[in-house]
């Protein structure tokens, strides 16, 4: 029975290159010579600290960092937790910006639910964090994937692992 599975992996490469190229460019920039304002990728932790003088300069860094992760990756920053800006030795401000990998609980059930609802004749199942479809035809799973596109949107998903 063909099957495929429906993952949210992301590209450490892609995201370590833009983190670089941003790093480039915020070292270029004039306003903030002479400042904190930098970006750490930690590729053990999956989290990304961006480092800066003060909140909005955080913010700045973030204006930098965003579309350079969209350039190397498609929808990279939507799988980002953003957390809450902390003040450090004094002045300084830092944001941690975790990763997140693969599919929660949460979202793998309301994709099976909603295949489900839908009344094709395919199956789909929570595999760790990955969920997986089967079907008796190739169609069949070509409209589940469409339908999952169309309604999950606020995170990136990744289909793959097509079986025949």
């Amino acid at each position: 029975m063909p099957s495929f599975d429906i993952t949210s992996e992301a590209d450490m490469v892609a995201l370590r290159n833009a983190v670089d190229v941003a790093g480039r460019h915020i070292g270029n920039r004039y306003d903030f010579k002479g400042t904190s304002a930098k970006a750490d990728l930690n590729e053990k932790d999956k989290l990304i600290t961006i480092w800066g003088d003060s909140e909005f300069q955080l913010g700045q860094v973030k204006d930098i960092l965003f579309p350079e992760m969209e350039k190397k990756e498609r929808e990279s920053t939507k799988r980002l937790d953003i957390g809450t800006v902390q003040t450090v030795s004094g002045n300084k401000a830092k944001q941690e910006l975790k990763i997140k990998l693969g599919i929660e609980q949460e979202l793998a059930k309301k994709i099976v639910k909603m295949i489900k609802d839908s009344k094709l004749k395919v199956q789909a199942t929570i595999q760790g964090d990955a969920v997986r479809v089967t079907g008796a035809k190739r169609d069949m799973l070509q409209e589940a994937i469409a339908l999952v596109k169309k309604s999950v949107t606020d995170f990136p998903l990744q289909y793959g692992n097509f079986r025949d």
